[in-house]
């Protein structure tokens, strides 16, 4: 190789994987860097678009907010994000008649905003895959065979037979990342004896942006509310935690029956129910990559952890990610270094490493807390829910965590350009 080619590959990042963190950061790269980056995006699943994404909402803290609100996609998806203005938090067996109210997130994270929206992953990839296109980065549906540093750039055989050279090649390939297992990253982890249904459903009366989790013995099952639509007016997406060998019992007996039993967890605050779409049930896992960084590889989302849902904030780790590379990558850039170096994915590791565990920790942690029926538990856990609801400043605190606004934010979820 000769030293033309090794500076052209040093402006060249590949991203393995088309899911959202990936997405983001080939957008947040192709905006700050134009034609002196070459980004590509390998996934096969591409040619299906966003369709492939229909069926899932997230919900999207501040931070994220500000981002894409920065890589000017923000305004092509608030059509599809429903605000969360407050939360309620309950803590009761399914039998109970009552459900009493331990503690209520009712303020917001930063003046004028609510604290995280509920977005829909269909307008949401759709507006990331358009504003990629346009921003030139370049789209290859097909996976990666195998990646080979060497030599100060990495070769990279694609499942069609051709080759790319670049200077880093980020895996953003989900939670069993075939890119993390090749460079021979460890990966810690564990299943929970627990599965997560999701399904939308339908309701006469307006949630008011309203969010509920309902702590329950077999695990937390959440209502978290949508734009408005659907036959009965008005939607909620659910995020159901069930006891795994329970599963096939509650969602086999056909959709009135799967309703039914829905419909003793949601509650009748909402008026009547319709199931609009699911559930479709996922295996829930903890796991965490040993590094999050190989020779000339990143890892990116789910390819570096995998948490619990109870908090709803997986996505937002990916995004956190995303920024954090991004700037990384970009500083290099512009100081002419390499972006593949060990210092810059060092710098990476570094910024994002610390708070990952701290979040697996802690939804681990209210998992094992909340999903029992045990009573000296449960008497601790309620009193702690009631202290906290009962102290202003340990309760924005909460929020502030909840809103990804606490702390050092990397450049574009303070809403900054890189």
């Amino acid at each position: 190789m000769d030293g033309s080619e090794k500076r052209g590959n040093q402006r060249s990042v590949v991203i393995a994987g088309a899911g959202i963190p990936g997405l983001t950061l080939a957008l947040a790269l192709a905006q700050a860097n134009g034609p002196a980056l070459t980004v590509t995006l390998c996934d096969p699943g591409l040619s299906a678009g966003a369709a492939r994404h229909a069926g899932r909402a997230y919900a999207v803290a501040a931070g994220g907010r500000r981002m894409f609100t920065r890589l000017g996609i923000w305004d092509a998806v608030q059509h599809a994000a429903q605000p969360i203005h407050d939360m309620v938090v309950s803590d009761s067996r399914l039998s109970d008649p009552v459900r009493p109210v331990f503690l209520t997130f009712a303020q917001e994270a930063e003046a004028g905003a609510p604290f995280a929206h509920m977005v829909e992953a269909e307008p949401l990839v759709a507006a990331l895959l358009a504003a990629a296109e346009a921003a030139g980065v370049v789209f290859e549906p097909t996976g990666i065979v195998e990646a080979l540093p060497a030599g100060g750039t990495t070769r990279i055989a694609l499942g069609d037979g051709r080759v790319l050279p670049a200077a880093l090649l980020v895996a953003a390939d989900g939670a069993r990342s075939r890119l993390r297992e090749a460079a021979k990253i460890g990966w810690v982890g564990w299943s929970y004896p627990q599965m997560g249904l999701v399904a939308t459903i339908g309701h006469e009366r307006d949630h008011a942006g309203r969010a509920y989790e309902h702590f329950l013995p077999s695990g937390p099952f959440a209502i978290l509310p949508l734009v408005d639509g659907g036959a009965l007016g008005h939607r909620s997406s659910i995020v159901w935690t069930e006891r795994a060998a329970e599963v096939p019992a509650l969602t086999g007996g056909g959709p009135e029956d799967t309703l039914a039993e829905i419909e003793r967890r949601f509650g009748l605050n909402l008026g009547r129910l319709a199931l609009e779409r699911g559930p479709s049930a996922h295996p829930l896992a903890f796991g965490m990559a040993r590094s999050f960084r190989g020779e000339r590889l990143a890892l990116l989302g789910d390819a570096a952890h995998v948490i619990h849902p109870i908090a709803g904030q997986g996505l937002n780790l990916g995004l956190a990610g995303a920024a954090v590379l991004a700037e990384a990558v970009t500083d290099a850039l512009r100081l002419g270094l390499d972006p593949g170096s060990p210092d810059v994915l060092k710098r990476y590791e570094r910024a994002r490493r610390f708070d990952t565990v701290a979040m697996g920790a802690v939804t681990d942690g209210l998992n094992r807390l909340f999903s029992n029926d045990v009573m000296p538990l449960r008497l601790v856990r309620d009193f702690g829910l009631g202290l906290v609801d009962r102290l202003p400043g340990l309760k924005r605190l909460f929020i502030g965590e909840a809103a990804a606004a606490r702390g050092p934010q990397p450049r574009l979820m303070r809403g900054e350009a890189l």
